[in-house]
C-alpha cells in the first residue's frame, strides 16, 4: 500500500493472498493468472511466499516468459530447491542465524527458560525446524531450559481464534511452572499479539516476533497509536512501546529488530524491480543494487548472504540478520 501511494496505481498493483491459503490454493493461482494476462506486469513480488506459491507461479509462467518478468519471493514456506528454481531472487530473515541469536538475546534479558511454540506444518519447513534445533542447542549451552511446546495450527479446524486463545491460556501456565524469567517465541504471525499480551501481563520475556518488526504485534497488544505514515512514523511507535514497557517495570524484557523485516523486503524489492525495469541494474540479480535498496529503507547497512544447505549453495536465496532493538536497558 505504501508503494502504491508512492508510485500510483498505474505502476503498482496490490493483490492479496487468501487468508486460509492452505485450503484456497486455486484462488492463489487465480491471482497470478490475472497478473500474467496483463503484458504490462514486468515484476511480481510475493510476500509471504506461502505454501502453494510455487503452483501459482507455474501457472503464471505458462503464459509469461520467465526472462521478461522479475519474480521475487519473500519468506517462502516451500522447499529451497523448488523456490530457488522459480524465483529470480529470494529474501528472508536469516532463520538459521536467528536460532542462536534469539537464545542469546533471551539470555541477555535474564531468561532461565525459553519456550518455543509451533506446530507440525511449520516444523516441516526446513529453515524453521533447523532454527528450532539451533535455538535449543544454544539455550542449553547457555544454561537455559528449552521447552518445545506445540500450539494449534491457525489453518486447522480451531482456526486463528483457537490458536490465539491457546496462547493466552498457556503462557500463564508456563509462567506458573517456570517463573517470570521465561522467554516466549512463536513461529506464527497470528500468535504474536496474544503472545505479547500474555507475556506483558505475566511480566515474562519476549525476545522477538517471528517476523521481527516494531510493528509486528506490539501496536495491537499494547494499544499504541499507529501513525498514518507507517514508514516515517517508525520512531514514534518505538518510543511509545518503550515508554509503556518501562512504565510497567519491564525494562529490557521485550525486544525486536529496529526495522520491519517483512516491510523492508517488499519496499526494497519494489524499488529494485523498478530499477531493473528501467535497465539500471546489472542483470536480474544485482546483489549490490539490492543491498543498497534495503539499506536506503533501513538506514543501516544490510549484507545479504546466500542460503547454504549441506553441499548446496543457493546464490539467489538471500538471508539477512540484524542486531536487536531492546525496549529499555538490558539487565547488568
Amino acid at each position: 500500500q505504501f508503494m502504491v501511494d508512492k508510485y500510483g496505481k498505474d505502476k503498482i498493483i496490490h493483490e492479496l493472498w487468501p487468508d486460509n491459503f492452505m485450503a484456497e490454493q486455486e484462488q492463489m493461482i487465480s491471482v497470478l493468472s490475472k497478473l500474467a494476462a496483463d503484458p504490462e506486469v514486468k515484476a511480481v513480488i510475493i510476500n509471504q511466499a506461502v505454501s502453494g506459491t510455487n503452483a501459482a507461479v507455474d501457472k503464471f509462467l505458462e503464459v509469461r516468459d520467465k526472462d521478461d518478468v522479475l519474480i521475487v519471493y519473500a519468506s517462502p514456506q516451500e522447499n529451497p530447491p523448488d523456490v530457488a528454481s522459480r524465483a529470480d531472487f529470494i529474501l528472508q530473515p536469516d532463520e538459521i542465524g536467528m536460532g542462536p541469536a534469539i537464545a542469546q538475546q533471551a539470555h541477555r534479558q535474564g531468561a532461565e527458560t525459553l519456550v518455543h511454540y509451533s506446530f507440525p506444518r511449520h516444523m516441516s519447513i526446513v529453515l524453521l525446524s533447523q532454527r528450532r534445533d539451533l535455538m535449543k542447542a544454544e539455550a542449553e549451552k547457555l544454561g537455559m531450559k528449552f521447552v518445545d511446546a506445540t500450539a494449534p495450527d491457525p489453518t486447522s479446524e480451531s482456526g486463528t481464534t483457537g490458536a490465539q486463545q491457546f496462547i493466552l491460556e498457556d503462557v500463564p501456565k508456563m509462567v506458573d511452572k517456570y517463573g517470570k524469567d521465561t522467554a516466549f517465541f512463536s513461529t506464527n504471525c497470528s500468535m504474536q499479539v496474544p503472545l505479547i499480551t500474555a507475556s506483558f501481563e505475566q511480566g515474562a520475556i519476549y525476545p522477538q516476533p517471528c517476523c521481527p518488526s516494531p510493528y509486528h504485534g506490539f501496536p495491537s497488544a499494547l494499544g499504541l497509536d499507529v501513525p498514518d505514515d507507517i514508514v516515517g512514523g517508525l520512531e514514534d511507535v518505538i518510543d511509545q512501546t518503550t515508554e509503556i514497557l518501562v512504565d510497567a517495570g519491564l525494562d529490557g524484557r521485550f525486544s525486536t529488530w529496529p526495522v520491519p523485516a517483512a516491510m523492508m523486503s517488499t519496499i526494497a524489492s519494489t524499488e529494485y524491480a523498478l530499477k531493473w525495469i528501467a535497465g539500471e541494474t546489472d542483470g536480474k540479480v544485482d546483489q549490490k543494487a539490492l543491498e543498497q535498496c534495503m539499506a536506503d529503507y533501513a538506514q543501516i547497512d544490510i549484507s545479504l548472504n546466500p542460503y547454504v544447505e549441506g553441499d548446496t549453495t543457493y546464490d539467489n536465496y538471500y538471508l539477512f540478520l540484524m542486531d536487536f532493538l531492546t525496549f529499555g536497558d538490558l539487565p547488568q
